[in-house]
């Protein structure tokens, strides 16, 4: 099973990203908060998330409250335990310059979020697809 972390303050997008799951048939199991702080707390597993599972990829909008994509993207590239996460910005924006941010900061990839319902979903379950076709990082090797 897949565990995947969905940081999107968005109700909408979140709608979509789950409609996208669940007509995908593979072993994914999806986890969502609302902000960049939470989304920290989550991984390191702490306050009210201290028995949530540690996700194998995260699915990271680039503009969440308290924290931003890139301010999230440090954090876990700095941390020995979450490094190896895989994780996929996912944004509204198509200014290059946001996404060569997202990439220097450690981003897997940059997607800009298709403003119509099917490109969106396709763009979630492509990304879904590599994941599980990609296999366990080093980190859920351990």
């Amino acid at each position: 099973m897949l565990e995947v972390l969905l940081v999107e303050d968005c109700e909408a997008d979140v709608v979509l990203v789950r409609e996208a799951m669940s007509s995908l048939d593979l072993p994914l199991r999806l986890h969502h908060v609302n902000d960049g702080h939470d989304a920290l707390a989550f991984l390191r597993r702490e306050e009210i998330f201290a028995m949530c599972p540690r996700p194998d990829a995260v699915m990271l909008d680039a503009n969440t409250p308290r924290r931003t994509g890139v301010e999230v993207l440090t954090e876990i590239r700095s941390d020995p335990a979450l490094r190896d996460l895989r994780v996929v910005v996912f944004s509204s924006s198509s200014v290059p310059r946001d996404a060569a941010a997202s990439l220097a900061a450690g981003a897997d990839r940059y997607v800009t979020k298709p403003l119509e319902f099917d490109p969106f979903v396709r763009a979630v379950q492509d990304v879904l697809r590599a994941w599980v076709e990609a296999g366990p990082t080093r980190a859920q090797e351990r």
